[in-house]
């Protein structure tokens, strides 16, 4: 007698906004998860770079529990203990003064662009503009929106708010000469690492060279740090690899390990923009957001998570870098620690349904770079795991006509 297969998993009353693969996940331990027909898969993506700790962590999970059965939520009329203890965490680690917290990492841009302006504002410039990149992406809110650099998903949301120059990354004079002579500049916007733009780090020496024109010219820096901080490079934030502070720092994703969370990290020339009814939040900075921030820098620390972060994250680019510098269609592997792109000749998307056919979770971000950003808690063993499962597929996808 023939069992039938499983039916695929379907969300007819939820908006068809997501690609879905057909598949619904059940439950996860360390870097592995299970989907409700009881398929294992090793987890390269962590809801991408979401889930630092992995999933259902010894440390976090009782936690988690112990503040679910104190406190949940609570609004921001009153002080909220855990708030000052993560701000302070983030403090002491970043180099910075003082934290706004919201919920998702669009808040954190969206926040981080009205200081900017509101900056402009309390020096008297009635028009403030801000430099954002090429192939940025900062979320999808009107305003985040029109600082991403992404035109295929800005298209059909037009009119964009006004006020970005764009330029591309890594070019210090092309920046000078957007800018020059114009006084309504306030800031320079930009992540790090590129995430949805394809894994595109910023080099340290033009990192340094914003970092000094900011100086001069009395902008605010202000580093995107949602997918690449929180340690996923091997240091808190990636931009501590070139040896310079931001004035405003968005962060989200890895910060509460899978339970959402934003916030924004400013310096002194920043942290007193804000005054009280200038901005504000219902979620952000509830007590269970807090407790998960608290606990996921504890055990980041504890359990040496950055070091394992930069020590992975180069094992598996070396083997990947070894097996692949010389094929045909590879253009180019890249990243920093557990920020891994592998960029093709071609569009690949068809990767993420064959790798997740063959038992790993990735994806494909513009268009033709295969992303990898596995938990902070992956083993020596589960790294030569994703390249021992990614490398035939990506070996048989070269070999097909484009």
């Amino acid at each position: 007698m023939s069992v039938a297969a499983p039916a695929a998993p379907s969300s007819p009353h939820v908006m068809n906004t997501y690609g879905r693969l057909p598949i619904a996940m059940s439950h996860g331990k360390g870097c592995r998860v299970w989907d409700t027909n009881g398929k294992e898969y090793l987890d390269a993506l962590a809801g991408i770079a979401v889930n630092t700790l992995g999933h259902a962590h010894p440390k976090l999970v009782p936690a988690l529990q112990d503040q679910v059965a104190k406190m949940i939520h609570c609004c921001n009329y009153y002080h909220v203990p855990d708030q000052e203890r993560l701000a302070q965490m983030l403090v002491e680690r970043s180099g910075l003064t003082n934290v706004f917290f919201c919920s998702t990492g669009l808040e954190a841009n969206e926040a981080a662009l009205k200081l900017a302006r509101k900056y402009g504002h309390d020096k008297g410039i009635e028009k403030p503009q801000i430099v954002v990149y090429e192939k940025a992406f900062h979320g999808r809110s009107i305003a985040t929106l029109s600082a991403t650099g992404n035109p295929k998903i800005q298209a059909g949301f037009g009119p964009l708010v006004e006020g970005f120059i764009r330029v591309p990354a890594n070019d210090i004079e092309a920046l000078r000469k957007a800018t020059e002579g114009n006084p309504n500049v306030v800031a320079v916007f930009f992540e790090t690492i590129q995430g949805e733009g394809g894994i595109n780090p910023m080099r340290a020496e033009y990192l340094q060279a914003v970092r000094a024109l900011c100086d001069a010219r009395d902008w605010l820096m202000m580093i995107d740090e949602v997918q690449c901080g929180m340690g996923r490079t091997g240091k808190w934030f990636a931009h501590q690899w070139a040896g310079i502070q931001p004035d405003v720092m968005p962060l989200a994703k890895g910060l509460g390990s899978g339970v959402p969370i934003g916030a924004v990290v400013a310096g002194p020339k920043a942290a007193h923009i804000f005054q009280p009814g200038n901005h504000g939040t219902t979620f952000g900075g509830n007590p269970l957001a807090m407790r998960a921030g608290v606990e996921t820098i504890r055990i980041i620390e504890e359990d040496g998570l950055l070091e394992n972060a930069a020590q992975m994250g180069h094992l598996i680019q070396t083997r990947l870098l070894t097996a692949l510098m010389n094929k045909k269609g590879v253009k180019e592997v890249r990243g920093q620690g557990l920020m891994i792109g592998i960029e093709l000749d071609k569009p690949c998307g068809v990767i993420t349904q064959r790798a997740a056919d063959a038992g790993l979770l990735l994806s494909v971000t513009a268009d033709n770079v295969i992303r990898l950003v596995p938990p902070l808690v992956i083993s020596g063993a589960e790294a030569d795991e994703i390249v021992a499962r990614l490398l035939p597929i990506i070996e048989q996808f070269l070999t097909e006509n484009p």
